[in-house]
């Protein structure tokens, strides 16, 4: 599978950060392997990484746990609750993580657009206060991202044939 459109994050409005990326996979998928853990602990974090916990309860009011271990490193933790669930369109959480250094708790809104069997996934993530979204945006955030979804590619080829 290809990247056909690759990541792009920038900041919007006051609070907010716009993540889109798209996938060469229909959106049913994608979804799938954004929600489902034994999908999301095979890419979730920069290469090298591990999730040590991945624990999803997908349904409104449910619970999302990650524990991501770095290799030779110290654990982050992250979790949230689910807002809303619109299977294969659109997930709404928030987010927050145990490190303290991270601005407070965050929402996620995350669409997904099929065409032609490419996914276009839209990620805003709004936060508390502007300083908070502009510490993030500061942040070697992107890195880790851009390596999450390189993996998640690799996980949609597999899985759409058949791995």
């Amino acid at each position: 599978m290809s990247n056909p459109q690759p990541l792009k994050i920038f900041p919007q409005g006051e609070r907010e950060i716009v993540f889109t990326r798209g996938f060469d996979a229909p959106r049913a998928l994608v979804f799938d392997a954004m929600t489902k853990p034994h999908l999301v602990e095979r890419w979730m974090g920069p290469r090298g990484w591990n999730l040590v916990k991945c624990e999803i309860d997908l349904r409104v009011g449910g619970k999302y746990r990650y524990v991501g271990k770095r290799p030779n490193g110290p654990e982050m933790g992250w979790g949230g609750v689910f807002r809303e669930i619109a299977p294969p369109d659109r997930l709404v959480c928030t987010e927050v993580f145990d490190d303290p250094w991270y601005p407070g708790e965050c929402v996620i809104t995350t669409t997904f657009e099929e065409k032609d069997g490419i996914t276009l996934m839209t990620a805003v993530t709004e936060y508390v206060t502007r300083e908070a979204r502009d510490a993030v945006m500061k942040s070697p955030m992107e890195s880790g991202v851009k390596d999450s979804y390189e993996r998640l590619d690799e996980v949609l080829a597999g899985a759409a044939q058949g791995a």
